[in-house]
């Protein structure tokens, strides 16, 4: 095969497999005694291994370490591996089209396009001109774009559909303006956290933390009472997992 050939074979672009060999990521093959390179089904193999792994979001030089792991490799393993990765691709189009299928199925609102499970979860809260509760609904339609957690959503129905919710947004509301020391910030985490449902912890990811990427941006989206309040919420609900999860043997000092 010529280096074209290979290219549109493993649906890269020549320049790329030029880059690859300029790098040394992709040794050069032998050439022909007209000077065109001479690729090998092995070659197409490993191109097609290096553009799986960037694909994947690794970096150059982190599918340079994969591939010296995989070095000495039988072809007929690394073809399995390539066949696995293929099925692999196929269930996961398989799942976006149906979650595709489940959106265009689901009536266009002025947050939309959401999950089904999401917009069950928002049809059922009460309607509200609370700042606090806008915020809200753009955050969770933010995670459902990442995450897309129907078994959260299920889980805060209750919370959702609590007429004492408007009353909570209402006393956030009141904090839009205040400082980061203000009274009413303890007492008002403390009911926030108080009326997420256990049933909601219990399928909260473990792990979901704001000190992470994500977490800090939310943060930083609050002015300081309001952020300090949503930061001690948060606090109280990984307490309480951490005790649905180990018990208060768990505790440390």
């Amino acid at each position: 095969m010529r280096i074209g050939e290979i290219a549109a074979l493993v649906g890269v672009t020549s320049r790329a497999v030029r880059h690859y060999h300029h790098i040394g990521l992709l040794p050069e093959p032998a050439r022909h005694a007209n000077g065109y390179r001479a690729y090998t089904v092995r070659d197409a193999v490993l191109l097609a291994r290096i553009r799986r792994l960037t694909e994947i979001g690794l970096s150059l030089d982190e599918v340079r370490d994969v591939l010296a792991d995989d070095a000495g490799r039988e072809l007929a393993e690394v073809l399995g591996e390539l066949d696995a990765d293929l099925a692999r691709q196929e269930r996961e189009i398989h799942e976006r089209r149906q979650v595709l299928a489940a959106l265009l199925e689901t009536p266009l609102t002025a947050d939309g396009p959401l999950s089904p499970a999401l917009t069950a979860l928002l049809e059922g809260a009460p309607a509200a001109g609370s700042p606090a509760a806008v915020k809200d609904r753009e955050h969770l339609a933010l995670l459902d774009t990442a995450v897309g957690g129907a078994e959260v959503y299920a889980a805060l129905r209750p919370l959702a559909e609590d007429p004492g919710a408007q009353a909570l947004y209402e006393r956030l509301d009141e904090l839009a303006g205040a400082g980061a020391d203000d009274p009413r910030i303890a007492p008002l985490a403390a009911d926030l956290a108080a009326a997420v449902p256990e049933d909601a912890l219990a399928v909260i990811p473990e792990g979901a933390s704001l000190s992470t990427g994500f977490g800090q941006a939310l943060l930083a989206d609050y002015p300081p009472a309001q952020r300090e309040v949503v930061r001690l919420v948060m606090e109280a609900l990984t307490e309480r997992m951490r005790m649905r999860m180990h018990g208060p043997q768990g505790r440390t000092s």
